[in-house]
Order: structure tokens, then C-alpha cells, then sequence
């Protein structure tokens, strides 16, 4: 069972476009998948969120906001035998 991530962003957001592609190549290598959830019509969500889009979560666990910080994805993704 592969590890499952979850991309919160808006769409129109460049940043949210620029991480996702950035995440393509790593969830092939890695094995995980990214889920990608668009909080613009969700109330709860963009209160959470906000202008910090795009978040890289693992379950209730923040990975990354704004940029893709690999390093910090990959210590998780090690830390979590989902490699």
C-alpha cells in the first residue's frame, strides 16, 4: 500500500501548478501518491489555509508550504519506510 499525500492549493495558483509538477517525478521514484484538494469552495478549509497554498500534508502533518522543500519530503518519506 503506497503512502498517500495530500496537495491543498487553489487553482490558478502558480506555485500550486509549479509543486505538483515538481511532485510528478518524486511520487513515481518513491512510490506515494499525491491527492490534490482545491480549498477555494470549501469555507473550512481556506480559513485553515488560507494564502499559505500550496500544503503538502501527510494525514494532520505538514511536510511543506509555499515551495516543494524535498529534503523535507524525502526525511518523511524515510522516516516512514515509504520508499
Amino acid at each position: 500500500m503506497s503512502l498517500k499525500l495530500t496537495l491543498y492549493g487553489r487553482a490558478g495558483c502558480h506555485l500550486c501548478d509549479d509543486m505538483r509538477a515538481q511532485l510528478h517525478p518524486l511520487e513515481q521514484r518513491y512510490g506515494f501518491s499525491v491527492q490534490s484538494i482545491d480549498i477555494g469552495g470549501d469555507p473550512e478549509l481556506g480559513a485553515r489555509y488560507g494564502l499559505k497554498i500550496p500544503v503538502l500534508t501527510a494525514g494532520a502533518e505538514e511536510i511543506c508550504h509555499y515551495t516543494l522543500d524535498a529534503d523535507a519530503l524525502i526525511r518523511y518519506l524515510n522516516d516512514h519506510n515509504a520508499n
